[in-house]
């Protein structure tokens, strides 16, 4: 098994953009509420100290908490992260599994709101919290904002 390979279930994330594939490779599964997202820690993906990058940690939190918070709603919708709040409560290392668990809170007309429990193997080791400016529904047809 490659240090990248996901759990069962989880196949690779249907939308990436350059900076996703600089930090990735991200993975999603359906799930009851949404989505699941997770990923394998690669060395890349480490600090000085040998540990996974916090900035990795807020990465897959503001990726997870969008996807399924735009993804809550149908035609889904086009969000802008207003402000993203982590707490670090643990550590991950290289060929841990990590998990973004997401409960959206609210969604209003201009704003939503969400929250997320980021696992590695089964450990919490960080809550995450963001709010959402709503910029409109993705158009189906052309996948822009309308």
């Amino acid at each position: 098994m490659s240090t990248a390979s996901p759990p069962a279930g989880f196949q690779p994330l249907f939308r990436t953009s350059p900076f996703l594939e600089a930090t990735g490779p991200y993975f999603f599964k359906p799930v009851k509420d949404g989505l699941a997202l997770g990923m394998r820690v690669e060395e890349k993906h480490t600090n000085a100290s040998g540990t996974v990058h916090g900035g990795l940690l807020a990465t897959l939190a503001d990726v997870s908490l969008g996807y399924v918070t735009a993804l809550s709603q149908t035609p889904p919708m086009r969000l802008t992260t207003v402000s993203l709040g982590l707490d670090y409560v643990g550590v991950a290392k290289i060929g841990d599994w990590l998990e973004a668990r997401v409960t959206v809170v609210k969604v209003g007309a201009r704003l939503a709101f969400a929250n997320a429990i980021v696992m590695a193997d089964e450990v919490p080791i960080m809550s995450a919290k963001a709010t959402f400016f709503v910029a409109g529904v993705v158009d189906p047809a052309s996948s822009q904002a309308r």
